[in-house]
């Protein structure tokens, strides 16, 4: 049997990110069979540009980033809340992995998300924009995958997500709805 793998994409470039955080707790919970990492190099990602996008001349960033999403069997999402959205550098990532359009690195691909804030909101408007864009993108969004944290700076303020037994079992549950819609997939 063949190991999963999954993809995580950070929507905070910020190195003590809580969101990060929770994408290092995802990686610590990560079943026997599955492998989870964390995605590096979002921030030199260059915008989306269909000036750029063009065979044999697209940036080495972008086409690194859509060649790590092509080989994974699944993503999961990892989103802050910016000004009631999800982050530029994540619907960013987004738009260069749904293209070429119809047939992107995402297409068909199961999707989750992890949404955080330091609103009780736990990014929820960030959450439902960034399921929109990944579901218009092509990925098959697995809604019973999706988890939410809110009020992260009273809750991880003194200490890393991996050190809270509640939210490891969110993204452990997270992870096993993910991995369990790999199985199911069936591609198009």
């Amino acid at each position: 049997m063949s190991q999963t793998s999954v993809l995580v994409l950070v929507g905070s470039l910020r190195a003590a990110s809580v969101n990060r955080q929770l994408a290092e707790a995802a990686v610590q919970t990560a079943p026997d069979g599955v492998s989870v990492s964390l995605y590096e190099g979002l921030g030199e990602v260059p915008f989306y540009n269909e000036d750029i996008d063009v065979p044999g001349a697209v940036p080495a960033a972008a086409q690194a980033l859509r060649d790590a999403v092509g080989g994974a069997d699944a993503l999961l999402l990892v989103t802050p809340e910016y000004n009631g959205t999800t982050t530029a550098v994540l619907k960013n990532a987004i738009d260069w992995i749904s293209r070429p359009y119809g047939s992107g690195a995402v297409k068909g691909k199961p999707v989750a998300t992890v949404s955080a804030s330091i609103s009780p909101n736990a990014a929820q408007w960030a959450h439902g924009d960034t399921v929109k864009a990944v579901g218009v993108a092509g990925g098959t969004v697995v809604e019973a995958a999706h988890a939410h944290f809110g009020a992260v700076g009273e809750r991880f303020g003194a200490a890393h997500p991996r050190e809270d037994a509640e939210a490891l079992t969110q993204l452990g549950a997270t992870l096993h709805e993910l991995v369990s819609a790999v199985g199911q997939r069936v591609d198009a």
